[in-house]
């Protein structure tokens, strides 16, 4: 490498590792991600529901009477993002809203027969798609594979948490 290659190197800061091999995993690490989201999404917009409203129902029916301000402290989200999400829920029939006993001014949040049955479609598509992704990894492969994802995994809390420290 003569000088003037070197200078541009220098120069460019982190550019020079971008073809690393860290740079190859991470875009398959974060294709993977995306194929992942994209077959889900095609599949479960099968069911009427859409993403949003999914991620919605699938927590109603694991948490039974939840109300909508718990439901948005489980989801991340605000109480005004899933009331929008629960109205189209409700007006497909998908949802129902009982008054809470004590408290009138408390809706509990139930999930319905139709509802109920999106949610049982929705498992059967996750573990197909589960099944295609990991076709023709032995037992110990997979095995393997959990264990380096779990790294990655905790390398990026200590990042988020160093991250959050310097903030």
């Amino acid at each position: 490498m003569n000088g003037k290659e070197e200078k541009k190197k220098k120069e460019a800061g982190c550019r020079p590792e971008w073809d690393s091999p860290y740079r190859k995993l991470t875009d398959v690490y974060i294709s993977v991600g995306h194929l992942h989201r994209t077959v889900l999404e095609r599949r479960l917009n099968r069911t009427g529901v859409y993403r949003s409203q999914h991620q919605l129902l699938m927590c109603i029916a694991d948490n039974p009477g939840v109300s909508q301000k718990r439901l948005a402290q489980i989801q991340h989200v605000s109480s005004a993002t899933v009331a929008v999400s629960l109205k189209k829920l409700e007006n497909g029939g998908y949802i129902s809203r009982v008054a809470d006993e004590k408290d009138n001014r408390y809706n509990q949040i139930c999930i319905t027969g139709k509802g109920q049955a999106v949610v049982e479609k929705s498992i059967c598509c996750f573990r197909e798609v589960e099944r295609q992704m990991y076709e023709g990894f032995s037992e110990e492969e997979l095995e393997l594979f959990f264990q380096y994802l779990e790294r990655v995994r905790r390398n990026l809390e200590k990042s988020l948490e160093k991250t959050e420290e310097e903030e």
